[in-house]
């Protein structure tokens, strides 16, 4: 299968699809819990509800292109985080 590494749809699950809004066809669940939820400024469009984030309304992950987008923003981050580490050790 072409590209089954980029997306998975699980019409069976009894969630699905679970944003509102989203095209049943081309909704992607490889990021059913999407690996920028840790991320302040993610990105995505989410809410803060008693102090928790809540991504019901962002279809980010979801998107046919969001498996390129989630990559290249975790590439962002753990570029960023390892530099960090580098100065804070002194290293730089």
């Amino acid at each position: 299968m072409e590209n089954s590494h980029r997306f998975f749809r699980n019409a069976a699950c009894r969630y699905f699809p679970c944003h509102p809004g989203a095209d049943p066809e081309a909704f992607n669940c490889l990021f059913c819990f999407c690996p920028l939820y840790f991320l302040e400024n993610c990105g995505g469009d989410h809410e803060m509800i008693k102090g928790i984030k809540d991504c019901t309304p962002c279809l980010r992950p979801h998107r046919p292109e969001g498996y390129d987008e989630i990559l290249a923003r975790l590439r962002e981050e753990a570029a960023a985080r390892r530099e960090a580490a580098v100065v804070s050790d002194g290293s730089a």
